[in-house]
């Protein structure tokens, strides 16, 4: 929409209230709302000042003063605020210059297309994710200097399956057994049917959704192939309307990767292509169906794949889930239907346009905007450099022996050591302005010293299982 067919949506909605959203820098959707008589065409143009310091990542005290310039064609009718309530989502500039400010996530976004544009490479990176989540019935956490403790719980838990729950009907999907049944195993049906539905009301075009393998509320929605920064923008409304379904319904919808230990956590593979006049880029006739330049392409992402970690797998959490015997992928590599390794190309069609690149490294604890722009950039270093991925992983990473597998290179196995990857390879981040410096040295130093050291300091529960009586 344009904003004269905003101010017309206000009215002819009725609308009392506009909600302005953007994003943090780590990745949490933040917002403020005016009174729908005070948007006019101008503030499309000019923004709204508001104070920035206390986002976290951002400005600091003494430069907090930031604009918000909201966007029209992200507007949509909130389908749960209790009066007519119109949502937008805003880009950041600085109010002195008018210049996009470097530290959001959205603008590093549109700088990677834009950049993207100026190789010649394509004109368009289309991004499909796919959100997995818990739905629990049921969390509690909290922590202090001499306790620390969380529990979750839902009804289709396979711990629940003894429980007196007068009467127990007993169809609760066991552990790593999860996948595609039909209801009444799959109790949460009608509620994913609900968010596929109010997403589709949204504008947010869904292709499949259904239980996932992990027992205790596991599920995925997938949705369709979007230009890179629109599809951000449609993974975090679809996320807030996953939260506010499951709430509304008496249920909590979280995306921490590994919420359940010993089962499957939750990943966002991300299915990435390049389009060039509405031509399939990396569709061609060599191995998958893949062009020279769909290969230099997942060179790329293999090079850089564990600095793309940092990026790609944002918490401490992320690392409890990239483990063997889960289905997440633990080496650098690739195939055309092996499920193991962190870059799939899948064979769904013969058809060229549906020639794509699935990574499979990534959790929805990702910053969408920051990591579908470092998957670009990466893709874009590799076609650069022709970068070579190598042979093939076809088999099953499992399988292999010990000295085979020795030669797979392994993703890294924690948050710090992803944040060295990310300190010591990030030139290919740096061009065409599209990552910063400064964006680059706050993150690490952000994720190392609230989350990395915050972590290590604390003792673990399972500490006074391995160490109490030592």
């Amino acid at each position: 929409m344009t904003p004269k067919e905003v101010l017309a949506l206000i009215r002819q909605r009725e609308v009392s209230t506009v909600d302005l959203r953007f994003m943090d820098f780590p990745g949490v959707w933040q917002h403020f709302a005016i009174p729908a008589a005070a948007l006019t065409e101008d503030v499309f143009e000019e923004g709204i000042g508001f104070d920035g310091s206390s986002v976290v990542g951002w400005r600091a005290i003494n430069e907090a003063d930031l604009l918000v310039v909201p966007q029209s064609e992200t507007a949509l009718i909130d389908p749960f605020a209790a009066h007519p309530t119109l949502a937008m989502v805003c880009n950041i500039q600085d109010p002195i210059t008018h210049q996009d400010y470097t530290r959001d996530p959205r603008n590093i976004a549109r700088k990677a297309s834009n950049y993207m544009r100026s190789t010649g490479v394509a004109d368009v990176c289309r991004i499909a994710p796919e959100l997995e989540f818990f739905v629990f019935d049921d969390v509690r956490f909290d922590e202090n200097g001499h306790e620390a403790y969380y529990r979750v719980d839902s009804i289709e838990g396979d711990w629940n399956r003894g429980r007196s729950e007068r009467p127990n009907l007993g169809y609760k999907p066991r552990s790593g057994l999860g996948y595609f049944p039909c209801p009444p195993t799959d109790s949460l049906a009608d509620l994913r049917g609900e968010m596929a539905r109010l997403m589709g009301e949204c504008g947010i075009t869904t292709t499949a959704h259904y239980h996932e393998v992990a027992t205790g509320g596991q599920c995925e929605i997938d949705l369709a192939h979007r230009p890179l920064v629109q599809s951000a923008d449609h993974v975090m409304f679809a996320k807030y309307i996953i939260r506010n379904v499951a709430r509304r319904g008496g249920k909590t919808a979280t995306f921490m990767p590994k919420p359940l230990f010993g089962d499957n956590g939750s990943g966002m593979h991300t299915h990435f292509s390049l389009w060039n006049a509405d031509a399939p880029v990396l569709a061609g006739s060599g191995y998958a169906g893949l062009s020279d330049l769909g290969l230099h392409a997942i060179g790329g992402l293999l090079k850089h794949a564990p600095a793309l970690c940092a990026f790609a797998n944002p918490t401490t959490n992320s690392y409890k889930r990239l483990v063997p015997g889960f289905e997440a992928p633990t080496k650098i590599a690739y195939s055309r239907r092996n499920r193991n390794a962190a870059v799939r190309v899948p064979i769904s069609s013969p058809n060229p346009r549906s020639r794509r690149i699935e990574f499979r490294g990534p959790d929805s604890a990702a910053n969408p905007y920051l990591l579908f722009s470092a998957m670009l950039m990466a893709a874009l270093d590799g076609i650069q450099t022709k970068a070579n991925p190598g042979e093939p992983l076809d088999k099953d990473v499992y399988d292999l022996d010990p000295q085979e597998l020795s030669n797979v290179p392994a993703l890294p196995r924690s948050l710090d050591a992803a944040l060295a990857a990310l300190k010591s390879d990030h030139e290919f981040l740096l061009r065409g302005d599209v990552f910063t410096s400064d964006v680059i040295d706050t993150w690490i130093w952000y994720k190392s010293t609230y989350e990395v050291e915050e972590l290590r300091v604390r003792p673990h529960p399972h500490e006074f299982t391995l160490y109490f009586d030592v």
